[in-house]
């Protein structure tokens, strides 16, 4: 009977994980740099870019053109000089029927979208979405014709640079068939008088904000426009031009217009943002959501608001 005893085992010794107790919880992980957490918004939502040119051949082995990584969507550019066949339309047609050509042979790559669902749905097939446009303000011609007939290929922004008689009615009609007003390069006077008439959302998809005044910026801000900078290979320049913009219209007008140092990419520009205080709302809207929110709300007005086609 002793030996049973000294051979049982008493509370004392039996192991803490048999008495009922629990192991101690293991340490959280260290929250995550600013870099890492660029990367995660980036990686969930990509750029959409305002500006990308042609390249210059369109030779396979050069394909699909360079882009930076962080890239989903792409406006493609088909800026023309007036001198370019009949003011310029003939080549816009060429550009479009390049950029077309180009989206064709990078089908594991690019995927032609008209409307922010298509957007999206190329996105969700690890497409980067190519949208037609901005058409330059000269390839219209003066004529509203014109303009829709650029809508029924596939161009969704035109870039207005001038106002006058026939650029007023020229945005109404834009409103009513759902292209985005496009204001880069325009004067101040211009973005004034183009926010006076359109209902819609306007884009800067080339902007040069230091070159704008504030008060431009503030009625940008209540037009809920879109104005997209351009990222260099040094941030904090980028940054700051995104604070002013951010400050003045309110972080809901920030977007992205393309990188000039695609090796490099989007990620340490959205660190230096984490850094300053922009909040990982602030750069999903910075990267993606913005923009789509501006050509959803044209779709929109064009679905639900129609106006009266002016004259050819």
């Amino acid at each position: 009977m002793a030996d049973l005893l000294e051979d049982h085992q008493t509370l004392s010794t039996v192991p803490a994980a048999a008495a009922g107790e629990v192991d101690p919880p293991e340490p959280p992980p260290p929250p995550l740099d600013e870099t890492s957490r660029a990367r995660a918004i980036l990686a969930a939502q990509p750029v959409v870019e305002g500006h990308t040119e042609l390249p210059a051949s369109l030779d396979p082995e050069d394909l699909p053109p360079v882009r930076a990584g962080e890239t989903g969507a792409q406006f493609w550019s088909l800026h023309v000089e007036p001198d370019e066949g009949a003011g310029g339309v003939i080549g816009t047609l060429r550009r479009i029927d390049a950029v077309r050509a180009l989206v064709a042979a990078c089908p594991e790559d690019l995927r032609l979208a008209h409307t922010t669902s298509e957007m999206a749905h190329a996105r969700n097939c690890g497409r980067v979405a190519a949208l037609l446009g901005p058409v330059s303000w000269t390839a219209l011609g003066g004529s509203a014709a014109t303009l829709r007939a650029y809508h029924a290929l596939g161009v969704r922004a035109v870039n207005l640079t001038r106002f006058d008689r026939f650029a007023r009615e020229a945005v109404r009609e834009m409103n009513r068939i759902g292209l985005a007003v496009d204001l880069s390069g325009a004067d101040p006077d211009t973005v004034r008088r183009t926010l006076a008439v359109t209902r819609a959302p306007v884009l800067l998809t080339r902007a040069a904000p230091e070159g704008l005044p504030d008060e431009v910026l503030d009625l940008l801000g209540g037009n809920g426009g879109v104005c997209m900078v351009t990222v260099t290979d040094e941030p904090a320049a980028a940054a700051d031009v995104l604070d002013r913009v951010r400050e003045r219209a309110g972080a809901r007008c920030a977007g992205i217009s393309h990188t000039t140092a695609p090796a490099v990419g989007y990620v340490p520009l959205f660190a230096e943002l984490l850094r300053r205080g922009w909040t990982a709302q602030e750069l999903v809207g910075l990267a993606h959501a913005h923009v789509a929110r501006a050509l959803r709300e044209t779709e929109f007005l064009s679905r639900t608001n129609r106006i009266r086609p002016v004259a050819a």
